[in-house]
């Protein structure tokens, strides 16, 4: 039987996923679709002619065996409670609002559900989580996004920080990845994956720069460990929405074809 896929959320990363699931992907159905515009949901989805029915978040359990979460990162437990309690798996691209609820991975420890977080705009997880097998004494990341990328997060508004209109490059935090997934919710989930795979969101280090010269996301990581040392960086094509890359969607396709494939590469 095939692996019934929910989405939650028909944003930049919703739709190339409806669209995918849509076209056929071998042991994957999308089994349904929930928004909070239900009305625009069925709309682009007829006009698409992709044909699964759009329901409430607390429904989702009923139709799915997984669901992607693709919306914003306020409503999580929304999502996650009712998959879980139903023993259920979710894929999780809001990764930094996971750092302030450990309930969650409790809840899908006593349920006998599961929690993925997707590589989504970064490589080499996989090595982070090897290398975490064994003893990482530190792992610090750089991001640099058009200012674009980052207007309108949380914690500029709070500390009156402006990024519009600069003209160089400016740092506009320092700190761990739990401090930048409270004041950037939306724009530094790949911090909190980081973290989550390696050395945890108290140790994992970060600094996020505003950089009018970049077109591009930019993430650059170093490791230190007792395995291995390393360095990785990838820069990403904004989506649509400029506060993700397109990679991310990508990223969710090829961990659903993970699910059902008859080769899995990569840890």
């Amino acid at each position: 039987m095939p692996i019934k896929v929910a989405i939650a959320g028909l944003g930049a990363v919703g739709r190339v996923l409806a669209r995918k699931l849509a076209d056929g992907m071998p042991g994957l159905e999308l089994a349904c679709v929930a928004a909070r515009d239900r009305a625009k949901a069925e709309a682009w989805l007829k006009a698409q002619g992709i044909r699964c029915p759009v329901v409430e978040i607390d429904a989702l359990p009923l139709h799915a065996d997984l669901a992607v979460e693709c919306a914003p990162p306020e409503i999580i437990e929304q999502i996650c409670r009712p998959m879980l309690m139903a023993g259920k798996k979710v894929m999780v691209l809001s990764a930094g609002a996971l750092l302030p609820r450990p309930e969650l991975i409790e809840l899908a420890k006593a349920n006998g559900g599961q929690i993925i977080v997707p590589t989504g705009a970064l490589l080499a997880l996989d090595a982070v989580t090897a290398a975490a097998e064994g003893s990482i004494s530190s792992v610090r990341m750089v991001t640099r996004k058009p200012p674009k990328g980052l207007s309108g997060a949380r914690y500029l508004v709070a500390n009156n920080i402006d990024v519009d209109g600069i003209t160089e490059p400016k740092r506009v935090f320092a700190g761990t990845a739990r401090e930048a997934a409270a004041g950037f919710p939306e724009n530094v989930n790949v911090v909190a994956a980081l973290a989550l795979a390696g050395i945890g969101a108290d140790r994992t280090m970060i600094e996020i720069w505003a950089d009018p010269a970049l077109s591009r996301n930019c993430h650059t990581i170093d490791v230190e460990a007792d395995s291995a040392r390393f360095s990785f960086s990838i820069e990403n094509v904004p989506s649509e929405n400029p506060k993700t890359g397109k990679i991310t969607a990508l990223s969710v396709v090829a961990a659903l074809r993970k699910m059902a494939a008859p080769i899995r590469v990569g840890t």
